[in-house]
């Protein structure tokens, strides 16, 4: 007769962690089956059972139901003292990557890569990767951002996001502007169309046909975009498309 236990209780927000990390990518694949375990035991099955269906031991599961009981969701991410791979770099090296890597730059570049830090660090750029992907550095990515130094640009700020959120009674909001020198570009010969095992083509070459101005207003409650592209960018073709907008937008 299969051994049977009392099922491990599970409140709702453990039931929800734990198939979380079930179905995450960044979950080990250890961690994942203890989970697996976790939630078996919970519906009530037996041991052998549970052991069956993961591929495991019948000890396995009946050691991760009670380190379960004992310490709880986060008792599942625990490795015992002595197992696993050691480390091969000390905290002083890992350190050492860390903070060449946020505070200096390589001479001639403008990050550093996993090759150009493995190589000043003496150590291989797989060990590299690594430390960066623990530690979520990603020195090639950058953000921009631009801080407005006029004094009252939160109250304008409000103000433009309250009428966006509320507008007016019999009232449209339409958020206009506007992009110049768009590249007015044409393939030198037709592509062929998207088929089955094939993807869609177009040649690696083009004719220039000067530039373009782009005029976009964005219905702001409809999500309905009006756009028009004229040759110059000018007060007059802006007037002519505000023209259009209006309309469009009688009244």
């Amino acid at each position: 007769m299969p051994r049977t236990s009392d099922p491990v209780v599970l409140s709702p927000d453990q039931r929800s962690q734990l198939q979380g990390w079930v179905v995450a990518l960044g979950t080990p694949q250890q961690v994942a089956l203890r989970c697996r375990i976790i939630l078996a035991a919970a519906a009530g099955k037996a041991e052998m059972m549970v052991a069956s269906e993961n591929g495991v031991n019948r000890k396995t599961v009946r050691l991760w139901r009670e380190r379960f009981r004992s310490g709880g969701p986060p008792a599942l991410w625990e490795v015992a003292p002595g197992r696993g791979r050691k480390p091969r770099y000390d905290v002083t090296r890992i350190k050492a990557v860390i903070d060449a890597t946020l505070q200096t730059k390589p001479k001639g570049s403008t990050h550093w890569s996993c090759r150009t830090m493995a190589a000043a660090q003496g150590i291989s750029k797989a060990s590299v990767s690594r430390i960066w992907r623990s530690h979520n550095i990603k020195p090639h990515r950058t953000g921009t951002f631009k801080l407005s130094r006029d004094p009252k640009f939160l109250d304008k700020l409000t103000d433009v996001i309250g009428l966006y959120l509320s507008p007016p009674d019999q009232a449209i909001v339409l958020c206009v502007d506007e992009k110049s020198q768009i590249q007015a570009l044409q393939r030198t010969q037709p592509g062929l169309p998207l088929k089955k095992g094939r993807c869609g083509t177009m040649t690696h070459d083009y004719k220039r046909h000067g530039t373009t101005t782009l005029f976009a207003a964005l219905d702001v409650l409809a999500g309905k975009v009006i756009g028009d592209c004229d040759k110059r960018h000018r007060h007059q073709e802006l007037l002519r498309f505000l023209r259009r907008i209006n309309r469009e937008f009688p009244g």
